[in-house]
């Protein structure tokens, strides 16, 4: 199975993250079962540099062969749909793991737009694979949403958007999935600045993809949360 990570800045990570593709590689590593990563991005984003050029990774055995991915740090459904096909068809992933609207929402457009762009990644992917497998990820409001109720709207809107989405476009030979939102994930405990992951919060969105492909394809294994 080759698996193609995609998001804005929560998947990309930033210099001397893990990241959650790192806690996804090390749950994958421990099934028996043969996968690849793939992706033509294999950087972190160095806020210095304000550019997606660090290969400084917390761990620095994540080996380089499992660093690739297609995620962007200030990078959409909107940003990225109109990239996924020519990404898709140099890569050939046979899922897309996919965690985007934020950004979105924060800065670019609103929920019923994002539901366009979002529907228009899934055909550009579909053009270049027509089996490829997608399990999206819900939208996790970050902490502005406690202080903007319009930004705390839109969050609600395009995950019932998504969520018709995925119903209408899941198909038999390309299947399109819906993960739960991460179990638990609390955006005071689980992130460093009330948006991007920290350590728990990693675990718990790798947990997302790896418990949604198991309970609905019987692919992998149930994710193993830390203690």
């Amino acid at each position: 199975m080759r698996y193609l990570f995609v998001g804005d800045s929560m998947t990309i990570g930033s210099a001397g993250d893990h990241t959650w593709r790192y806690r996804m590689w090390r749950h994958l590593s421990a099934l028996d079962e043969p996968f690849a990563i793939t992706g033509s991005r294999t950087a972190l984003y160095d806020k210095d540099a304000d550019a997606p050029v660090s290969h400084r990774y917390a761990d620095p055995a994540f080996p380089p062969s499992a660093r690739g991915h297609f995620a962007g740090w200030g990078e959409g459904w909107l940003q990225l749909a109109p990239l996924v096909r020519a990404e898709v068809a140099a890569q050939r992933p046979d899922v897309l793991l996919v965690s985007l609207g934020l950004i979105d929402l924060g800065f670019y457009t609103d929920a019923a737009r994002t539901e366009e762009s979002l529907r228009s990644f899934v055909a550009e992917a579909r053009a270049a694979s027509p089996s490829v497998r997608m399990v999206l990820l819900p939208v996790i409001p970050n902490t502005r949403a406690q202080s903007d109720a319009w930004f705390a709207a839109q969050c609600d809107e395009l995950n019932v958007r998504t969520a018709k989405a995925v119903a209408d476009l899941d198909s038999a030979t390309s299947p399109l999935l819906l993960a739960s939102r991460p179990p638990g994930y609390d955006i005071h405990r689980d992130t460093y600045d009330g948006t991007h992951p920290n350590a728990t919060g990693e675990h718990r969105i790798a947990a997302a993809f790896a418990n949604a492909m198991h309970q609905a394809w019987g692919v992998g294994g149930p994710y193993a949360l830390p203690s």
